[in-house]
This record gives C-alpha cells, sequence and structure tokens, in this order.
C-alpha cells in the first residue's frame, strides 16, 4: 500500500472511479462495455444486449428521513436506476435490491420502504428478483441494481454526440433542487421551534418533483415512435450542465447551450426567486430531475421541435471550440458544472 495519501475530494466521483479502474480489462467477449456510461453492456448472444447499472442511496448523504418518507424513498431508489437503463435507450425488466439498516427501524417501517418500491416495480413493469438485508451501525442504505434489454441496433452511449448535432433534453429542470431546498429549510425551522408547522402549501409539484422523481420511460417510447435514434444520451442527476460536460467529453465535441432555452417550470421559477435564487442557476446545477439530456442529427430537428416533451436547448461543436452557455445577452460564457459533488 502507498504511503502516498491523496484526499478523494480532491479528486470528486468521476476522478475516482477513473483512478479505481484504470488498467481494468475486460476479459469476457460478453463484456461490451464495463466502466463509463449509465450502464454496463452484455452480450445476451442475440440480437439484444443486457443492461446493467448499480446506485446506492446513504441515508445523511442522498436522503433525509426527516422530511423523505420511507414508501418515497423505497420508489425513488427504484426510479433512479430505471433511469440509468432509460439513458442507455434502453426497458428496465429486473432490479436486485440490498439494504443495510440499523436496530432503529421497525419491521413496520422496512415494510413501508418495500411498499415503494413494490409501486415502483409496478409502475415501470420490473420484477424484483433478489438482493441482501445486512445490519447497520450508522443509518440506512439501499443499493438497487436493475437489469435492462435494448437491440443492439438502438443502444444509445454518451459518446455519440457529433459536430453539429443538437442537443435536446426532456421535461423541465430545477424542480428537485428547488424541491430540496424548501424541505431543507422547513426542517430547519422545524428544529429550531416544533411547534411550527412546515409551510408546504402550493409547492406540491418542486416536493414532488424532489421526493417522487419518474424515470422517463416514456420519452425512450416517444423516441421510438418518432422514428428518432439519439446520438448521444445520459440522465440528468447531478445537474444539467455537469452531464454535457459528461456528454462533450466523453464524445471529444464542444457545445454551445442557450440559457434561454432551458425548459423552467413556471412554479420552481417562482420558487427559486422566493428564496433569492437564479433559475437558471438552479437548472443548471440543481441535480436529481431525472430528465434524459440526448443529442440528435439535425435532419431530426423539424419531429422533435414540434413535441412539447422536449427541448433543444443548444449545439455540438468541435472540440476545439470549447463548452460554452451563451446568457440570455448573447454573451458567451465557459460552461462549468457546479452541481452536486459526491466526495
Amino acid at each position: 500500500m502507498s504511503e502516498t495519501r491523496t484526499d478523494i475530494s480532491e479528486l470528486g466521483e468521476f476522478g475516482i472511479i477513473d483512478q479505481l479502474t484504470k488498467g481494468v480489462e475486460l476479459k469476457n467477449s460478453t463484456s461490451i462495455l464495463g466502466v463509463g456510461d449509465d450502464a454496463a453492456v452484455i452480450d445476451a448472444g442475440n440480437e439484444e444486449y443486457l443492461l446493467v447499472s448499480t446506485d446506492a442511496l446513504v441515508e445523511g448523504i442522498h436522503f433525509n428521513l426527516m422530511y423523505m418518507p420511507l414508501k418515497h424513498l423505497g420508489y425513488k431508489a427504484v426510479a433512479v436506476n430505471v433511469s440509468d437503463i432509460c439513458a442507455m435507450n434502453g426497458k428496465a425488466e429486473q432490479i436486485t435490491v440490498a439494504i443495510a439498516v440499523s436496530n432503529r427501524f421497525s419491521l413496520e417501517a422496512l415494510e413501508e420502504l418495500y411498499a415503494g418500491i413494490k409501486l415502483a416495480c409496478t409502475e415501470y413493469q420490473v420484477d424484483l428478483v433478489g438482493g441482501d438485508t445486512t445490519s447497520s451501525t450508522s443509518g440506512l442504505m439501499i443499493t438497487i441494481t436493475a437489469i435492462g434489454r435494448v437491440k443492439k441496433e438502438e443502444i444509445v452511449y454518451r459518446s455519440g454526440a457529433k459536430e453539429f448535432d443538437l442537443l435536446v433534453v426532456s421535461g423541465d429542470l430545477g424542480g428537485a433542487y428547488m424541491g430540496l431546498q424548501l424541505l431543507e429549510r422547513e426542517k430547519d425551522v422545524f428544529k429550531s421551534n416544533p411547534a411550527i408547522q412546515p409551510d408546504l402549501d402550493g409547492h406540491d409539484y418542486i416536493m414532488q418533483r424532489q421526493l417522487k422523481p419518474e424515470a422517463r420511460v416514456d420519452v425512450v417510447n416517444y423516441l421510438k415512435e418518432l422514428g428518432v435514434q439519439p446520438t448521444s444520451m445520459i440522465d440528468v442527476s447531478d445537474g444539467l450542465a455537469s452531464e454535457i460536460l459528461h456528454l462533450c467529453k466523453t464524445s471529444n465535441v464542444g457545445c454551445h447551450v442557450y440559457d434561454e432555452k432551458i425548459p423552467i417550470d413556471s412554479k420552481t421559477s417562482m420558487a427559486a426567486i422566493d428564496f433569492n435564487l437564479d433559475p437558471s442557476t438552479c437548472a443548471l446545477n440543481g441535480g436529481e430531475d431525472y430528465e434524459l439530456l440526448f443529442t440528435i442529427k439535425q435532419s431530426d430537428f423539424e419531429v422533435v421541435q414540434s413535441n412539447p416533451n422536449f427541448s433543444i436547448i443548444g449545439h455540438i461543436t468541435s472540440a476545439e471550440d470549447g463548452t460554452y452557455l451563451v446568457d440570455k445577452n448573447g454573451s458567451a460564457v465557459t460552461l462549468k458544472a457546479q452541481g452536486w459533488r459526491h466526495f
């Protein structure tokens, strides 16, 4: 073991992954893609690939049980993993669930957690096929592995974006972040004075975006119905800016993203203004929206532009041109990721 000590916070999640997995070689011909995308890709021996993705949610890091109901937590844990399969243009079919739990949780509490997991399985038509349960001395941790399929000719990687492609995002952004800000504010108020009840009226939309996000299975279906094959795709979990930069880095391209084109719901904008925050900043850096960000060929412009589920927010350039955000005044500034940091 090396005597050198490097603080993992210096690297961040993807820097750590790169460092730990460098030199790893795929030894089996069925292993098509390992680390580096939303899911691993395995040759199923026919016209399809298997997709495998794993995510862990840790109490105190990814969720706070003061305001996250266990049923919602179970649902969300499944949804965020199904979202990774969607980001490969695939369909999730099975999940496994591993939980580490301390003795402060009762059987009834765990049943509530699993009620949410089962509800998500019904919603997304996936089967719970196994997992593990163990003890914990530091709260609750949920790790879910999602397994899906995609036709070989339909798989979409992060690495396929080309110069002149259009940058598209589904739905709207920033709502989950504003829901988190609201919940954190009301938590702090309650901790200082338990007699004061949370003021959550009128904020149903941003609350749902945070507590019960949905994997955009429908977007994958819309694209197939429209006959559109994205050239690259990723789900928006760590913030729009971060995900755009991932696509650009993996595809070795640059981009121009237009601030005025980023879709933000009016309820999200109003909440951001109430918190003295810029709505665009929240949309770019908030994270946990679980929308799909993808690129398309210019020939698909008209069919995508006319669909209300999508917003064209920019275009791909050469890597030498860099990655830029064009603000509402027409000024181009370097696009930076300031969203969720895992370490």
